[in-house]
């Protein structure tokens, strides 16, 4: 599959899809896993990134493929359309697991992968995206939705992509994240193939040489599930 660079106008096709840009309640669980205040409470920091891939589900699923299924009930029979396309979700450990589950609430019938990706410093300061395990099934001609929260650099989200390519070639890839760098987004928009869609909560503008979001929410896997 073709990938897009800076050379390459293609990469304009990507579609980014900036939910938090429209008053809903989705901002109010934005709201909550920024605030330092709430999102102390790691069950319920989990519990917003649940729902916000809740929500960025039920949007991605308007883009789907679906066929009509005939259904019996008490009184009669009817009609259904019903999503017909194979999913496959994705999620880079750790840190994309509560994320991950929002979404497979709703898609509960997809199949699933994980890879653990991880920075590798050196003695500079400086590092680099590494991957250390995956595991996916077959992907051919299926729907990779893939998520992570933070989109800071965006290479681990286009080096995770990169390593599923060894598992087959899916039909289109939706990126989920709930907080990007414009960095980032940018890096990931020129990075990814044509049939991409990036669907991301909010995007700040600033991003440090650390690699942090700012304003971002912190490290995401350490709010979740505890410091390492």
């Amino acid at each position: 599959m073709k990938l897009a660079n800076r050379e390459d106008k293609s990469y304009l096709d990507i579609m980014t899809h900036k939910i938090g840009k429209s008053n809903s309640v989705f901002n109010q669980f934005v709201l909550e896993i920024r605030d330092s205040s709430i999102q102390k409470d790691s069950m319920r920091f989990r519990r917003n990134m649940e729902r916000m891939g809740e929500i960025m589900a039920y949007e991605l699923s308007k883009t789907l493929d679906y066929t009509t299924q005939s259904v019996i009930t008490p009184l009669g029979e009817t009609e259904i359309g019903v999503v017909s396309d194979k999913l496959v979700l994705a999620t880079i450990l750790r840190a994309g697991l509560p994320l991950h589950q929002g979404v497979l609430n709703y898609f509960d019938q997809a199949q699933n992968a994980f890879v653990s990706a991880y920075r590798r410093h050196h003695k500079d300061n400086s590092f680099e995206i590494a991957i250390e395990y995956l595991s996916c099934p077959e992907l051919d001609d299926k729907i990779l939705i893939l998520t992570d929260p933070m989109l800071a650099t965006g290479s681990s989200m286009v080096l995770a992509y990169k390593s599923l390519l060894t598992k087959g070639t899916p039909k289109h890839t939706h990126i989920v994240a709930a907080i990007a760098s414009k960095e980032g987004l940018d890096y990931v928009e020129k990075n990814m193939p044509e049939n991409t869609t990036i669907w991301v909560g909010a995007v700040d503008s600033e991003l440090t040489v650390q690699s942090y979001i700012v304003p971002g929410l912190g490290d995401a896997g350490d709010l979740a599930y505890g410091t390492k």
